[in-house]
């Protein structure tokens, strides 16, 4: 999710009340965008570890016996919530022009885009596509049936880029990685490249490996696992 200034002095503000850091309060707010406010799956140190919120009023956090650090979560949340919502209902007036020659044209309007620390991102929900570009090569992956909403948090490199949609954080290697465009200094029918548009039976399997991980710790549901597992096995 990308912030405005404003945004981000009011998250500031909140996270300050609750004695929480401005990027973790930022982390819960990208949640719970991606829940569309009205639920939310997250992980950050400051809240314990691993957890997640539904608007019903259940929270379960990491630190499951620190009940302190569970009700400042709480407070956190229903003061982050309206802000939440405005910002899952904000048009996106701000994304660049779809005739921008930083992505693939066919893919229509990025509904969310942005860069942390050098890698860009933009997210195409009509076509189920993410494409990241780094040092100049756009790579696309298939986003499934995750709405992705923006980056939840960033600990350096392309691998370790999280995304957050309804499912909750997605991280980027849990994605089947659909193609490597050209980039400067590429010719087509490069063999550097061409193998990247036709992910092999190692990658899938791998991918699986990770989906699964993913159900063990609770971001995906069994139907979730086993309908993408599905589609992924079709592909060998």
């Amino acid at each position: 999710m990308s912030f405005t200034d404003e945004d981000r002095e009011a998250v500031a503000v909140i996270a300050r009340r609750h004695g929480f850091s401005p990027r973790a309060a930022e982390t819960m707010l990208s949640a719970l965008v991606g829940g569309h406010a009205r639920q939310a799956q997250f992980d950050h140190p400051e809240f314990g570890g691993m957890g997640q919120w539904s608007g019903g009023g259940m929270l379960m956090i990491g630190d499951m016996f620190n009940s302190a650090l569970k009700s400042r979560v709480g407070d956190l949340i229903r003061n982050l919530t309206d802000l939440a919502q405005a910002l899952a209902q904000r048009p996106p007036a701000s994304v660049p022009d779809a005739s921008d020659p930083a992505w693939p044209p066919d893919l229509g309007v990025p509904s969310a885009s942005g860069s942390q620390n050098g890698v860009d991102y933009a997210v195409f929900p009509a076509a189920r596509r993410l494409a990241i570009r780094r040092n100049g090569q756009v790579s696309l992956y298939d986003t499934g049936d995750h709405r992705i909403g923006g980056v939840s948090q960033q600990q350096g490199g392309t691998s370790s880029l999280l995304f957050t949609s309804q499912h909750g954080p997605v991280p980027l290697d849990s994605l089947v990685p659909i193609a490597a465009l050209p980039g400067p200094g590429d010719t087509p029918g490069d063999p550097a490249r061409s193998d990247a548009a036709h992910p092999t039976d190692a990658a899938i399997l791998a991918t699986i490996e990770q989906l699964h991980a993913l159900l063990s710790r609770g971001i995906l549901t069994q139907a979730e696992f086993d309908a993408k597992k599905s589609d992924l096995l079709n592909r060998l």
